[in-house]
């Protein structure tokens, strides 16, 4: 392991530099100061008694020190540790959301806020604590669609999840739930990845349509890879709640069908969660958060230490010490 350390800004530092010494040359080759006569000038110069040019040359060193720490810090000064070892977490996930029409549906007469709505602000929050992980998001309805391949830049992440609306990318989106296509397009979407650890958090609220591929097949494909799914049923057990203009709010859609979700998290080594309230889904994204914590050694080619604050600090010392100076011992501006 070896380390060193640099100027990252090097031309910039070069030429500051350059600056100040052709800035010193020409104090000293022409710079004369300004020369006051006073009619006891003689008579003080015989007595030996002359100023002292301390003070001027205090306050030229101390000058000097600043614009040179200045300069200094316009090349950014650097210590490299290369070939460095830091310990990270690192785990590629997949968000994969229901998108179809009973997300509509609120659970609580309370919080009339949609399912989708409860399920985006909780993933959005998830997102925010997985810093060093690639997630990727999948929706499903009518069909499903790989929504964002796995990325480290969260701010895309959260604004496709944020602007996700049910009925889009098409109207017929929400006619259905195909569930175990969801599930396999997900897991495609980490079939290539090298991470040791990927998972999947598959988010629905009811029973797969007809036409949907065999459950089977879905888990078949996850445990060949070898991922980790984690399925979260939300909505209560009689179903959900809607708003109707005529019998105010009412009971529609179809409860949970559970065993598949229990069945999905068992055989792929996940855990199964039902959301029965909106609160229940940020203690679920919490406790899935804090499950799936891997902390493994990775080298990077360097590792960058940037000494930019404690120089600053030293040019503002000696910036208020001059003041200091100059306002109340020599009284020199």
């Amino acid at each position: 392991m070896a380390t060193f350390f640099q100027f990252a800004y090097q031309t910039p530092l070069v030429a500051s530099l350059a600056f100040l010494v052709v800035i010193i040359f020409i104090r000293y080759k022409w710079y004369r100061p300004t020369l006051y006569i006073y009619p006891l000038a003689d008579f003080l110069q015989k007595r030996g008694l002359q100023a002292s040019s301390l003070p001027a040359k205090f306050f030229f060193w101390i000058r000097l020190a600043s614009l040179l720490l200045m300069a200094i810090l316009i090349g950014k000064p650097q210590f490299v540790d290369s070939k460095s070892k830091i310990t990270v977490d690192g785990i590629d996930i997949v968000l994969v959301l229901d998108v179809s029409g009973s997300m509509n549906f609120f659970d609580d007469i309370k919080d009339r806020r949609s399912r989708l709505s409860v399920a985006k602000q909780e993933a959005l929050n998830f997102i925010d604590k997985r810093q060093n992980d690639a997630i990727g998001l999948v929706i499903f309805g009518r069909y499903a669609i790989a929504r964002c391949p796995l990325t480290l830049d969260k701010n895309i992440l959260k604004e496709i999840v944020s602007d996700l609306e049910i009925g889009q990318p098409s109207r017929d989106m929400a006619d259905g739930t195909m569930l175990s296509q969801g599930l396999v397009t997900a897991v495609r979407r980490l079939q290539t990845t090298k991470s040791k650890s990927k998972i999947i958090v598959l988010l629905t609220d009811g029973e797969p349509s007809p036409g949907d591929l065999d459950p089977k097949d879905a888990l078949l494909v996850a445990k060949n890879i070898g991922v980790k799914v984690y399925t979260i049923g939300i909505g209560g057990d009689q179903g959900g709640l809607i708003d109707d203009p005529v019998f105010g709010v009412r009971v529609a859609g179809m409860p949970l069908n559970k065993s598949l979700l229990q069945r999905i998290a068992q055989e792929t080594g996940g855990q199964f969660f039902e959301a029965k309230k909106p609160q229940d889904l940020k203690m679920i994204y919490d406790k899935i958060d804090k499950l799936e914590k891997k902390s493994y050694e990775t080298e990077l080619y360097n590792k960058y230490h940037d000494y930019f604050m404690p120089i600053l600090w030293w040019v503002i010392i000696l910036i208020s010490f001059e003041l200091f100076v100059a306002t109340w011992v020599w009284f020199i501006v």
